[in-house]
């Protein structure tokens, strides 16, 4: 599940889906009781609102996950989330929707899955850090649109060797 603003977020998505075989819905298309019936879910977003404490990617994530995503039963769910930002011209607010994303779902009760390295970005801060790694995917198609593809395919696998799928 994604939203986008300018479709950077639904080519990413569109590169999981493909390494996962899985079919890629905007959240704001979504049924409830679709979602209620997975086990395992993967959830991305741009940023927009930068440095915000909520609300973050100005997409329809922003009322689902306050609106919605409290009314659906999840917990138990394994979770993984994807983020899409520019790093060259927000490097102080690098896929900070993702770390909303996360936060959310975490206390929502479901399993986070899929972190990753940081290494090969060039930002200052990220939401989307813990401990040092990312809480997911993260993709820069403003910057490293070459690398998304390939980075996507590795996380694919990741999720596989975690036993999200």
């Amino acid at each position: 599940y994604y939203s986008t603003q300018t479709g950077n977020t639904e080519t990413v998505a569109g590169y999981i889906s493909e390494a996962a075989g899985l079919e890629i819905v905007d959240i704001g298309d979504a049924a409830d009781d679709d979602i209620a019936a997975l086990d395992s879910i993967i959830v991305g977003a741009p940023t927009w609102h930068t440095d915000e404490e909520s609300e973050r990617s100005g997409t329809e994530w922003d009322t689902w996950l306050y609106s919605t995503l409290p009314n659906i039963d999840v917990s138990g769910k394994n979770v993984a989330v994807f983020g899409v930002g520019d790093q060259g011209s927000y490097a102080e607010y690098y896929c900070d929707a993702a770390g909303e994303l996360y936060d959310l779902f975490e206390a929502a009760g479901c399993k986070m899955m899929g972190f990753t390295s940081t290494d090969g970005y060039d930002h200052d801060s990220s939401k989307a850090e813990r401990d040092g790694k990312f809480i997911g995917l993260m993709c820069d198609e403003d910057n490293q649109d070459d690398m998304s593809d390939d980075r996507a395919k590795a996380w694919v696998e990741q999720l596989k060797g975690e036993g999200f799928f």
